[in-house]
């Protein structure tokens, strides 16, 4: 049996009987018991804040398919990204690891949202044979190969994506290779959110899965600059995350240094053997 009188001054539960004052007396400790705790909840997310701006190499991601760097709004001041750049050399794959796929590419988007704008290079080994060339993609879209693009290990390629009219959803997405002196430059209208900017090498999707990863050696990524609002500047410039590959057994494929001193450059390593 319960009975409950408010302004009665009086609350009966299971037999039990309390002045109404000293409910409120709990209460209002209770309460703030919960505001102490709630405080004491804010004061460590701003310490653990301040730790991964003061250390950002604090802050890992073992992902299935990534390996490389990640600049987010989300520990940016919710700033969006509006330009990335980098260059690296197209890796010499070793095909006796057999078949498989790896890509090296630069984007916006995609780690908090379905939005990814992206351009690089892929090299693949299909059935014992070695294949390079270079590619974009705007999800929700396919990739597109670069018709008449042609790479070789050892070619050094320099790539940017940037905003160009925020009002338009304009992009430009720019490719160069110095030694023949290649170029892809086109302007696309794109939505994205602008949420990350990444430099990555993926083991590449095919046929809806996640491939294997082709044994790409290394992949050093230099002069790695991106745009955060009104900012530009590299990656150490930034809050960031590192970016290790692994299994669902967590069995490391592909790992990533530190940054350099430079705070520009790091290098993803296979580690699948």
């Amino acid at each position: 049996m319960a009975v409950l009188i408010f302004r009665g001054f009086v609350v009966k539960l299971g037999g039990d009987v309390f002045l109404v004052s000293r409910i409120r007396k709990r209460v209002v400790v209770l309460s703030a018991i919960w505001i102490i705790m709630l405080l004491g909840t804010l004061l460590l997310l701003s310490q653990f804040n301040l730790h991964l701006s003061a250390n950002p190499d604090a802050h890992v991601i073992v992902s299935l398919g990534w390996a490389g760097y990640i600049v987010s709004k989300t520990f940016n001041d919710q700033q969006l990204i509006t330009s990335i750049s980098a260059s690296w050399i197209v890796p010499k794959l070793d095909a006796s690891a057999g078949d498989g796929y790896s890509s090296a590419w630069i984007g916006i988007g995609g780690q908090l949202d379905k939005t990814l704008i992206q351009i690089g290079t892929e090299h693949n080994v299909y059935n014992g044979k070695e294949s390079y060339g270079a590619w974009y993609e705007m999800l929700p879209d396919y990739s597109i190969r670069i018709d008449g693009f042609k790479l070789a290990p050892g070619n050094q390629v320099t790539a940017s994506i940037t905003l160009v009219d925020a009002d338009a959803h304009l992009w430009n997405l720019w490719l160069y290779e110095s030694t023949s002196g290649q170029v892809f430059n086109r302007n696309f209208v794109y939505d994205s959110t602008g949420s990350s900017g990444e430099w990555i090498v993926e083991r590449s999707t095919v046929n809806g899965q996640i491939s294997t990863l082709s044994n790409f050696q290394a992949v050093t990524f230099n002069d790695c600059q991106i745009g955060v609002g009104s900012d530009c500047g590299v990656i150490a410039n930034f809050t960031y995350s590192r970016v290790h590959m692994a299994t669902q057994i967590y069995t490391m494929l592909a790992s990533t240094t530190k940054l350099a001193s430079s705070g520009c450059s790091f290098t993803v390593t296979y580690d699948a053997l």
